[in-house]
């Protein structure tokens, strides 16, 4: 590939790689065109199950096209098996799932918003401090059914503790009571990238509404299905489920060790 492209990040399964290319050139994944900026950036995600081996292509703008497969790194996760349930904490009853497929597409439409902006160049910071009490890929067997993989990583710590916006972007959600999720507020970075903040007691922003990073988006609470109050923090590049955690530096909130968990 030719020495003016550049590639940074995981390339391994819930991953996300910056990619800048010569202003000017068309860039594809197994064969499906990605946005590129007027600099040559562009974003490649991996989701949780993605295969062992992608291509890319980069048609320069003298029309000159070169490939290459990238190879993707398979993570291991975390199953858990939890018999003896009641059938109620498993499974929805009929009345809610109109409601629940109802906003599932909701979600699905405002996730695929493919917007010029690239706010993620700011980098990513924890958007909450706390214990991390779930993290990406992990998954559920309740009396015996496979529940759908937890696509976030979860922050522990009271109700009310401060939820910031892990970079700069545009709410593009902003509802306060999901089936679900609960208390939910969808951040908008550019370019199909987006961040999820679940399960908030409090919203303090507005959809169309410009935030920086570290501007105040809500607060944290139990809402939706949990056990406990917590910030599930997720993010999608598309229909591409990211892993949060990968895009910061490591926890350190010493103070919160015992903070309450879903």
């Amino acid at each position: 590939m030719g020495a003016g492209l550049v590639l940074q990040g995981r390339l391994e399964q819930g991953g996300l790689v910056q990619g800048r290319a010569e202003p000017g050139a068309e860039v594809r994944v197994d064969g499906r065109r990605l946005r590129v900026s007027d600099a040559g950036v562009f974003l490649i995600g991996f989701g949780r199950d993605a295969p062992p081996k992608v291509r890319l292509a980069v048609i320069h703008p003298d029309g000159t096209r070169e490939e290459r497969d990238l190879a993707v790194t398979r993570r291991e996760y975390r199953i858990q098996r939890i018999d003896g349930l009641p059938p109620a904490k498993v499974t929805p009853r009929e009345k809610d799932l109109a409601r629940i497929r109802a906003e599932a597409a909701r979600v699905k439409a405002v996730r695929s918003h493919d917007d010029a902006r690239t706010d993620f160049l700011t980098g990513f910071l924890w958007p909450a401090r706390g214990r991390i009490s779930g993290v990406y890929g992990s998954q559920r067997i309740l009396n015996g059914q496979p529940r759908r993989p937890h696509f976030g990583v979860d922050v522990a710590a009271p109700v009310g503790t401060a939820v910031r916006a892990p970079a700069d972007g545009v709410i593009t959600l902003a509802e306060p009571d999901l089936y679900f999720s609960g208390g939910t507020v969808i951040l908008d970075h550019g370019h199909g990238l987006s961040s999820s903040f679940l399960h908030l007691s409090a919203i303090h922003v507005k959809e169309g509404q410009r935030v920086r990073q570290g501007g105040l988006i809500g607060e944290i609470g139990a809402t939706g299905r949990v056990t406990g109050p917590h910030l599930d923090w997720r993010m999608n590049l598309f229909d591409a489920r990211i892993d949060p955690q990968r895009l910061v530096d490591p926890m350190t909130a010493p103070s919160a060790a015992a903070a309450p968990g879903p």
